[in-house]
């Protein structure tokens, strides 16, 4: 593999290769297990794939979170070295690289920017928005890779590619998880002993409320799920909704089920310092 830090002279290897489709894998490392699936998926499918490796300032809302976001490049080439092939790429840009100049792009995706992350994380994902349209400009590739954990930053960047008539192909791929049920986070690591040692309580009510729903109305799901979770201590529910896939319009109960639309309850949990996110779909 490659490692590249310059927007041109990736654009130049890239080039220089002859070979498509260009599969691209955007991460902000302390890459685990699922970051390694998209990368297996894209090699398999694309006989060239950059992998991106840059901690994006623009969609942090909280600036210690981005202080305190880890950073281990040299352990993550070291994962990639096993997982691509000679012709890849790995893209390790600095700031001034993919923001020459200050970005003050705004971006609108109607219902996307009201609801779940959106409410608890101002400008998140207009800084998602910003950071992918660049990184496409640079790589131009023909697929991009994402995780289902971001569930709601997937439907943003389907959003974003509608909106500005990008052609390249979005791929959603499953959550990975830890043994226990743990979606995998970078985040993860970051979690006190005794936090991570509970954590997988979240997966638990996110089933529950799958297994569940035919039997009980929404609000009493919600509560179901905040209960079983904010028993334990240091954890605290910022917010669990079931929505469609395509709009993210939280359902408050179950008569506004749209035949045709698959849907997902979706959560955010501080536990203890460390924000988690997780989904799981809701056969409805």
């Amino acid at each position: 593999m490659k490692v590249i830090s310059k927007a041109e002279e990736l654009e130049k290897a890239i080039g220089g290769t002859l070979l498509s489709p260009v599969g691209f894998v955007p991460t902000m490392g302390a890459l685990h297990a699922g970051h390694l699936s998209l990368v297996n998926r894209a090699t398999d499918e694309t006989p060239l794939v950059v992998t991106s490796i840059y901690v994006n300032p623009t969609q942090f809302n909280d600036p210690k979170d981005l202080e305190n976001y880890p950073r281990t490049l040299e352990e993550d080439l070291a994962l990639l070295k096993n997982h691509l092939r000679t012709d890849d790429i790995v893209f390790t840009p600095s700031d001034r690289e993919i923001y020459p100049e200050k970005d003050t792009r705004q971006f609108h995706f109607g219902n996307l920017d009201n609801v779940m992350e959106a409410l608890h994380r101002p400008g998140h994902f207009n800084g998602v928005a910003q950071v992918v349209s660049r990184l496409f400009a640079i790589v131009r590739p023909d697929i991009a890779y994402f995780g289902q954990k971001d569930f709601q930053q997937l439907a943003v960047i389907r959003e974003l590619v509608r909106q500005t008539g990008n052609r390249v192909r979005i791929v959603g791929c499953p959550i990975i998880r830890e043994a226990d049920g743990l979606a995998m986070s970078s985040r993860n690591r970051l979690l006190d002993p005794e936090i991570r040692k509970n954590a997988a309580t979240i997966f638990k009510a996110l089933n529950l409320a799958s297994e569940r729903f035919k039997s009980k109305e929404i609000a009493e799901l919600k509560k179901d799920v905040k209960d079983m979770i904010e028993k334990i201590p240091g954890f605290t529910v910022e917010y669990f909704e079931i929505a469609d896939d395509i709009e993210l319009i939280p359902l408050k109960n179950k008569s506004e089920v749209r035949e045709g639309c698959r849907y997902f309850g979706c959560i955010a949990v501080m536990a203890g310092k460390i924000r988690l996110i997780d989904n799981i779909e809701i056969q409805v």
